[in-house]
């Protein structure tokens, strides 16, 4: 037997034995209206349900995204917001969290039907779970080369501390981003806590040791990188993005503009991530004879360097294949032409 409707005739109510059920349009999150069914044990329930969808409605607050997956969601946020905001490496690590963990574990789920109990358990399963026998790297060896989780010896290669810390600060990132666009109510993710990793203390060199690895680097391509390090206390990155441009001679400072990233095999110069790593440093009295000697020899090499390539910019990967840079492209003059060994990649610019 249908009862009689609500005061707005979009909204409708019936009642067939213990259960209820009505309808109303509600404001969806991209500004359109749409059916939403409700349902309940009485009438009274699905009405109080239809009262709040109404009047969250009237005050322009959208309803729950209920077709949105979780995976979905995640695709579109990398996407759209991550990859165009964020500094190439970020985006990087990102997407290998929501692809290896967010997605296989949550993927399927609803985005508005996600709870905390949903984040906890896949948090607890994420530090338990061998990601060999997860991910399968041992069964796509060759047969006769499986050696532990293929052949029923689980070499339990659990994720660490950082790496459960780094998968559950991205889900709470993507779920706070979908609080801030009316797709869900709260962000579930911060109910969850996760254990934080703890570090060794590092004191870094002492004032002994910084002179001996300076005096062992004496005449090194890579002394002026040592002695900016330990003088200035910059990043690699920051170290090897540094640009002739960035060092003003006549006030005696470095300004760091630029970091050098590894991104997808490519070498980018990128802005630094934060404003306030981008800063002017004094090139003190000890900085000054290593950059001078670094930019004459420099200069020398970079010659070498184009006569025995033909091309403006050469990258040599790890295995020593050179890669001429596409045809027109300009190089930044940067001051360390190469890159530390162990990151098994150099890199060698023009001198004017």
């Amino acid at each position: 037997m249908r009862s009689a409707p609500l005061l707005d005739h979009k909204t409708s109510i019936s009642a067939v034995s213990a259960s209820a059920d009505g309808a109303a349009y509600v404001l969806r999150p991209d500004g359109t209206t749409k059916r939403r069914p409700v349902y309940g044990r009485s009438e009274e329930i699905v009405r109080g349900k239809l009262t709040e969808l109404q009047a969250n409605s009237d005050q322009g607050i959208p309803a729950d995204a209920t077709g949105w997956t979780v995976e979905r969601y995640l695709t579109v946020w990398l996407a759209q917001t991550v990859k165009p905001n964020r500094q190439p490496n970020t985006y990087v690590t990102y997407e290998k969290a929501v692809r290896i963990y967010l997605v296989p574990g949550l993927g399927k789920k609803r985005l508005n039907r996600l709870t905390g109990a949903d984040v906890r358990q896949f948090i607890r399963r994420t530090e338990s779970t061998c990601r060999c026998c997860a991910r399968g790297v041992d069964k796509a060896r060759p047969e006769g080369e499986q050696r532990c989780c293929a052949v029923g010896r689980c070499c339990r290669r659990l994720p660490s501390k950082r790496q459960v810390q780094v998968v559950h600060a991205v889900l709470r990132n993507a779920l706070q981003a979908a609080v801030r666009e009316e797709l869900i109510r709260r962000n579930v993710a911060k109910l969850v806590q996760v254990s934080t990793p703890r570090y060794g203390v590092d004191r870094g060199l002492t004032v002994e040791q910084a002179h001996q690895l300076l005096d062992a680097a004496a005449g090194d391509r890579l002394y002026a990188l040592l002695v900016l390090a330990l003088f200035l206390g910059m990043r690699r990155g920051e170290l090897l993005g540094l640009q002739w441009s960035d060092l003003d001679t006549d006030r005696e400072t470095l300004t760091v503009r630029h970091t050098l990233l590894r991104v997808g095999g490519e070498l980018r110069l990128c802005p630094p991530k934060t404003e306030d790593s981008e800063r002017t440093l004094p090139v003190t009295p000890e900085c000054r004879p290593a950059t001078c000697s670094r930019r004459r020899s420099g200069l020398r090499s970079n010659r070498t360097t184009c006569a025995a390539s033909g091309c403006r910019y050469a990258v040599r990967s790890g295995a020593g294949r050179r890669v001429p840079a596409a045809a027109g492209s300009k190089s930044p003059e940067l001051v360390f032409q190469e890159i530390f060994a162990h990151l098994a990649v150099y890199t060698a610019g023009c001198g004017s």
